[in-house]
């Protein structure tokens, strides 16, 4: 961005279920039925590109936990599969991946990611996940928290060196000539560590944007070192503007000092607006929402959220002994989701049921409620005040709740100058304003 460009708001959408919030597959227009449907996820993937938005962001589970499908869907379709399939589909709109670096492989994921940046033309990006849970379905023990990170490490250099070991120039298809490719353009990356040992080279071309985009969506200490050592998007949680802004500050000043550009990592923190014409037809729908909450399984994830703390025998309108919360430093699941519960459980003093209606309604994630007018002037404000670089959007209940976000708060983004007129490029990065980086 030079002296002379405004700066502009990037913008994901998450997509994978029917609505962020718990209660929204209850309502009727949810097309909760088409939820393993590519008929439901290409109408949210046009509508977000027919409002330039930058990509769709899928997450991942890799457990199902039997008490919660009575509550609503739980789990999804597997992302990488698809995000390929919506790539036919659409020309110009980002594809964000979760994959685990826990419990998968190296060359495997390099060959996914690869192929979905072939298909697509240059529009995938990989989540990078530390699995906080999962074990139980792949036979090996589940790492601590720290040591999740250095196997995270590890993997991530081993995969950006498989995306490297073709040179750009290494395929010349010359039908005349008889050469497809110059062996001598492809390299063997001979990586023997700690966790892998991979000889390579990757049995996939070079792919249009050289790499993937790297995304990250951790928050405690560990994940933010690993975000400023490799990450080019970071997904995070913040619930205020003060919160949003300190954040902000801390990561690029990491990104700075690990000797990175601040500007070529882009700050994307959730938000799941509860939108609707005007205000008090939103109020209403938060109210409608939260009467259709699993009370019993929303304890069950609340207790998750809070690393397996048994908050049974409580009362639901009381708040949490602090006493009960470890320090966040200790807690071996995703620390920085614990963070933010605890913050609002023991400095907030939110009663156990409103932090449930918080988890079902959001993740943890930040739930404005308002009009059109109203989302859209809190996002610019948490935007310009520098707390963020964007947003990831989670729509809190659809259809009518992506196509308020994309039909009716993006044009009002637009109309300020803070969000695109058109996609300035073809792939992801350069939409992201990000560099092609040069094979090594």
């Amino acid at each position: 961005m030079t002296a002379q460009e405004p700066r502009r708001m990037r913008l994901g959408m998450l997509i994978g279920g029917v609505g962020n919030h718990q209660g929204a597959w209850r309502r009727p227009e949810s097309r909760v039925e088409e939820i393993t449907s590519l008929s439901l996820f290409t109408d949210l993937a046009h509508w977000a590109e027919a409002a330039k938005i930058d990509a769709l962001f899928m997450a991942d589970g890799l457990t199902l936990e039997t008490q919660r499908i009575k509550a609503g869907p739980y789990g999804h379709l597997e992302p990488v599969t698809l995000l390929s399939a919506l790539a036919a589909r659409t020309e110009r709109i980002g594809f964000i991946g979760s994959v685990s670096t826990t419990f998968t492989e190296p060359y495997n994921l390099a060959r996914q990611m690869a192929s979905l940046d072939h298909i697509s033309g240059g529009r995938a990006a990989w989540n990078i996940v530390t699995s906080a849970w999962g074990e139980v379905n792949f036979g090996v023990p589940l790492p601590s928290h720290a040591d999740r990170y250095v196997r995270a490490a590890e993997f991530v250099e081993v995969v950006t060196a498989l995306w490297d070991s073709w040179a750009d120039d290494a395929v010349l298809a010359d039908r005349a000539g008889g050469t497809y490719a110059l062996p001598e353009r492809v390299r063997r990356i001979d990586h023997v560590g700690e966790h892998f040992r991979v000889e390579g080279p990757l049995n996939v071309p070079r792919s249009p944007q050289g790499r993937p985009v790297l995304v990250q969506a951790g928050s405690s200490a560990d994940g933010k070192n690993f975000a400023a050592r490799y990450a080019e998007v970071v997904f995070t949680a913040q619930q205020t503007l003060a919160d949003s802004q300190a954040f902000y500050r801390d990561l690029k000043a990491r990104v700075a000092k690990a000797g990175r550009d601040p500007e070529k990592v882009k700050i994307l923190p959730g938000v799941s607006p509860i939108v609707a014409p005007t205000e008090a037809e939103a109020q209403a729908l938060a109210t409608e929402l939260r009467e259709l909450i699993n009370v019993e399984v929303g304890l069950e994830r609340l207790q998750k959220q809070l690393g397996g703390v048994d908050l049974s025998g409580l009362d639901l309108d009381g708040t949490i002994p602090p006493e009960l919360l470890p320090p966040i430093e200790t807690v071996q699941g995703r620390q920085s989701r614990y963070g933010v519960f605890k913050e609002l459980a023991v400095t907030e003093k939110y009663s156990i049921r409103r932090l449930i209606e918080m988890e079902v309604s959001s993740s943890g994630h930040w739930v404005p409620i308002g009009s059109p007018e109203q989302i859209a002037d809190l996002l610019t404000e948490r935007f310009t005040q520098r707390g963020c670089d964007g947003f990831v959007l989670l729509p809190a209940y659809i259809p009518e709740g992506v196509q308020l976000l994309t039909d009716a708060v993006i044009p009002i983004l637009r109309e300020r100058g803070l969000f695109r007129e058109e996609y300035e490029g073809v792939t992801l990065r350069e939409n992201l304003g990000l560099d092609r980086p040069a094979a090594r």
